[in-house]
């Protein structure tokens, strides 16, 4: 991002804070989206955090680091939507792309349902590291910073969001098992 458009806009120069605002949406709301699962409250919490932006951009002290404190009120501004949302769906768009790489259009509605089902079981501390580091594409250092966790946080929390999901492909696997057999069997 560029540091002259963030000073300018803590400023209070809105055509800056304009072309910040615009060139933040698109990453911000897929963060959001991929959180959050639902599109009314992805909308809502980029939102949420564009008016967090505004109004607390004056105090962001170092413009440099302007993508990563914007990554991190969008993550509040979920966490907010989910306290106030009674179910949290999921999407998994563009993470781990396990259904584009199925063989065939029946493992990879499969292997996505599975996947959604797991990460819907975690908790929203380890669902906002996942989105962070396979969706946004950041090292989980960078993570770490834009929760306000400590790094080995943030690798711990990885690491029990991947054996949550494990656990619960191993799980429908093993349920599907011998309804596979039986299928199989009548055939």
């Amino acid at each position: 991002m560029d540091a002259d458009l963030v000073i300018r806009a803590q400023h209070g120069d809105r055509d800056a804070f304009e072309r910040l605002a615009t060139g933040s949406v698109d990453r911000l709301h897929a963060v959001a989206w991929s959180i959050l699962g639902d599109a009314s409250l992805a909308e809502d919490a980029t939102q949420g955090a564009l008016l967090s932006i505004w109004r607390d951009l004056p105090g962001l002290r170092d413009p440099a680091r302007y993508d990563a404190w914007s990554y991190r009120l969008v993550v509040r501004a979920c966490y907010a939507e989910r306290r106030r949302a009674p179910r949290w769906l999921p999407n998994l768009d563009g993470l781990l792309e396990v259904a584009s790489r199925a063989p065939d259009g029946i493992a990879a509605v499969d292997d996505r349902d599975s996947l959604e089902r797991g990460f819907r079981r975690l908790p929203v501390e380890q669902r906002a590291v996942i989105v962070l580091h396979y969706v946004a594409d950041l090292h989980l250092d960078k993570v770490a910073e834009i929760l306000a966790i400590p790094r080995g946080t943030a690798h711990s929390r990885l690491n029990r969001a991947l054996e949550g999901l494990r656990a619960t492909l191993a799980a429908d696997a093993r349920l599907a098992g011998p309804n596979v057999a039986q299928r199989e069997a009548g055939k």
